[in-house]
């Protein structure tokens, strides 16, 4: 019989989930989350589970309520627990899943698969609503279609032309001359990442990225099977000479910056500080990735230059995306790169798609001229709704530490103790929040937590109220951990 498989206490949270915000028992609220993950394969036979006490530690709960959850999938003969060996999946489980099909368990993406309930999901990042010029766009777009019958299938696998030619004209006077044939547009930024890594990485190949980063990014890199190094970043950007030391250290296949108003600090990488990242990277021959889908939402009036300004263009690959300066139901990115390289990744997308949807593509060429404007309105909105947090978190939780934010969408907020156990009491007092290790490549920043100011401003109070109810709920259990059993909520 083959060994147990090491299964990780923070994948086991992260896959978890919301599983504590119904009603009932928590050992049973626990179980039948195991039973899900059991039963569709996630938690593959042979899945050995983390001791109890490090479960109930990573949880906030009592030990007695891993126990009786354990106990009880033990009786329906989907666990195995043996003294001094510990718990086990049963391999006599079958489930809907194979072994090797288990999915994310980032807890981000977990916060947009499954149903926010009466949750305030703080863990996602996305605008609220769309602007009224999205609505202007389409229908515009719309007239448009009539004139297209008989002489246009609708297939455009690299992009529609007039959406490719205008995103190279942005780039052009925005001081990056570009040429159409280096653009291709995408399913939002994840695909345009989720393309690159496929063109450029095999399984095992290093990858050097900041620590924290977005964890989107991560997620794509692990599924590559990449392994994942990094160098602490901060506001200001990562230390040129520590980033060029893990580049002589690691010899990464590829980099990964998110520069302009970084997920998830906030920041943005000075100019001088940018030309040392990439110059680093470019007398080592390593592409380098930039997610550019923040650019825009600038509290300031100006940004520093995209990295392909500054040196080695072909090797610098530029990400974008209409996602959060327009809105996320906008389906739409980019890659802009090298012609050859587009040519190959136009190759690898055609066989999953075939191209965006014709529709969506013809509005944002009719939007691209009012991206200026549109942008400019969503970062003045951000930068409310960032002032009114930031005011109600000193307010009502002055022990958690941040600072404040230049552009973009969130707070990197470092608190007195553990963020992944807080996010499970936060869970049970009905708001998500996404702890620190789901954005760090090493696990680290266990003590912060990433908070989003893109809600409406009603649900931004809301949030801050819940979140300080449940901080002198975890702060209750921290001093006794008998406490943790009056956790229900």
């Amino acid at each position: 019989m083959s060994e147990p498989i090491p299964w990780p206490a923070d994948r086991l949270v992260a896959q978890l989930g919301r599983w504590s915000t119904s009603r009932g028992p928590l050992y049973l609220l626990l179980a039948e989350r195991l039973r899900e993950l059991i039963d569709s394969g996630q938690l593959p036979p042979r899945a050995a589970l983390p001791p109890d006490r490090v479960l109930a530690e990573q949880l906030a709960v009592g030990r007695g309520t891993v126990v009786a959850a354990y106990d009880l999938l033990r009786q329906e003969h989907r666990l195995q627990r043996h003294q001094g060996r510990g718990t086990w999946v049963a391999p006599s489980v079958v489930s809907g899943a194979t072994a090797g099909t288990i999915g994310t368990a980032n807890p981000m993406f977990l916060n947009y698969l499954e149903p926010a309930g009466d949750s305030l999901p703080l863990g996602c990042a996305a605008p609220c609503g769309p602007p009224p010029e999205l609505a202007e766009a389409y229908r515009a777009a719309l007239t448009r279609l009539p004139g297209l019958e008989g002489g246009d299938i609708g297939y455009y696998p690299l992009g529609h032309p007039e959406l490719r030619a205008g995103l190279a004209q942005r780039y052009t006077e925005r001081g990056l001359p570009t040429a159409p044939e280096q653009i291709l547009v995408t399913g939002g930024g994840q695909q345009a990442l989720a393309l690159l890594a496929r063109l450029l990485l095999g399984p095992g190949d290093p990858v050097l990225v900041q620590g924290p980063t977005y964890p989107g990014a991560l997620e794509v890199f692990r599924h590559s099977a990449a392994v994942i190094h990094s160098v602490p970043t901060g506001v200001d950007g990562p230390d040129p000479a520590r980033w060029a030391a893990a580049l002589d250290a690691e010899a990464p296949r590829l980099a990964y910056l998110n520069p302009t108003n970084h997920n998830p600090t906030g920041g943005t990488v000075p100019a001088l500080t940018r030309r040392g990242l990439v110059a680093a990277a470019g007398s080592r021959d390593v592409p380098l990735i930039e997610d550019t889908v923040l650019d825009g939402l600038s509290f300031a009036d100006t940004e520093p230059p995209v990295l392909a300004t500054l040196a080695g263009q072909d090797r610098v690959l530029t990400v974008g995306s209409f996602s959060k300066t327009v809105w996320g139901g906008v389906r739409i990115g980019w890659i802009r790169a090298a012609g050859a390289d587009i040519a190959q990744l136009a190759r690898i997308k055609a066989i999953h798609d075939l191209g965006n949807a014709m529709l969506e593509q013809l509005a944002m060429v009719q939007l691209l001229p009012r991206l200026d404007e549109v942008a400019a309105a969503r970062a003045a909105q951000l930068r409310r709704h960032h002032d009114q947090l930031c005011a109600e978190l000193r307010k009502s939780l002055p022990q958690w530490r941040f600072r404040p934010a230049t552009g973009g969408q969130c707070l990197w907020v470092r608190l007195p103790g553990d963020a992944s156990a807080f996010a499970q009491v936060a869970l049970r007092h009905g708001v998500t929040v996404l702890p620190g290790t789901a954005l760090d490549a090493t696990g680290g920043s266990t003590d912060h937590l990433r908070i989003p100011f893109t809600a409406p401003a009603a649900e931004l109070t809301e949030s801050v109220r819940r979140l300080a109810v449940a901080w002198s709920a975890y702060r209750r259990t921290a001093q006794s951990p008998a406490a943790v059993h009056a956790l229900v909520v």
